[in-house]
């Protein structure tokens, strides 16, 4: 790949998305960009970022956006954030929210929708306690096809195998075929809806909860940082926010604090002590 060629990549895909394209990522850009060459009759990449330079066409530019930030998703991805948000989390919102009986969470980078959908079970396990509660999981991507197969709820066998007990397989799903759908009462909590990290944040509302996991991994510091101020602009002062298990907020956003003994978990410094628990 021609070296301006891929330098005009790196611009326009950090301009659109935040991603930082660096010089190790080239296996990336043959394996997500040749399809949408393909699809599009042209022959090599060099080609593809000629066109995108000259036709000015948004559809061909979101089309490359969304090939080169798809990723992968399972349910109950590492375990650890959804145990702290099912025993520790979850039920200090209980408790706290007792009075309004409400609260919102947000999945900010949902990809194909098992993070979203993990925490909907959850969630439906405390069912008869939340039987009177108003709540919602806002799950947001940047990728309009990932976001459709996600609203329908459909996975196929080894996406169901992975990260996903089989007893909760049992509880939630329904076989269909080779694959598995979702219940209905599941995917009812999850509303699903396009939206960029780098967008105007405060349009979406406030949350009790975010999930913003294995995401600012692909930015640089300041991008980093942007998000994490702007998370932090939406999120309720006793709120949590769940990184990646290789994030952190330290050394680049001060809003926030570990929350103790809760690997991957942070809350808003200025968040009083006695909500902090």
């Amino acid at each position: 790949m021609d070296q301006r060629n891929f330098e005009f990549l790196g611009k326009f895909l950090k301009a659109r998305s935040g991603l930082v394209l660096t010089p190790d990522k080239g296996y990336l850009i043959e394996t997500r960009l040749l399809p949408v060459a393909r699809r599009h009759g042209i022959d090599t990449i060099d080609n593809l970022i000629k066109r995108l330079k000259e036709s000015g066409d948004e559809i061909f530019a979101v089309e490359i956006t969304e090939a080169m930030t798809t990723n992968e998703s399972l349910f109950f991805r590492d375990g650890t954030p959804f145990s702290i948000f099912s025993e520790k989390i979850l039920p200090e919102i209980i408790n706290r929210r007792s009075n309004n009986k409400k609260f919102r969470i947000w999945c900010s980078a949902c990809s194909t929708g098992q993070e979203p959908y993990s925490l909907s079970m959850l969630i439906s396990d405390k069912k008869n306690e939340l039987s009177s509660w108003q709540y919602e999981i806002l799950a947001t991507d940047i990728s309009h096809d990932i976001l459709k197969k996600a609203k329908k709820g459909s996975f196929s066998q080894l996406e169901t195998q992975r990260g996903l007990p089989i007893e909760r397989l049992l509880k939630y799903f329904t076989q269909n075929g080779e694959g598995w759908d979702l219940n209905k009462d599941i995917i009812d909590i999850v509303k699903f809806k396009y939206f960029n990290l780098l967008d105007d944040i405060k349009s979406l509302g406030k949350f009790d909860v975010v999930f913003c996991r294995n995401v600012l991994i692909y930015f640089d510091v300041e991008t980093k940082k942007r998000v994490l101020e702007n998370i932090g602009s939406i999120l309720t002062p006793d709120g949590v926010v769940f990184l990646g298990g290789s994030e952190s907020t330290i050394g680049i956003c001060d809003d926030f604090a570990p929350v103790p003994g809760s690997h991957g978990a942070y809350r808003l410094v200025k968040c009083d002590d006695s909500l902090a628990g």
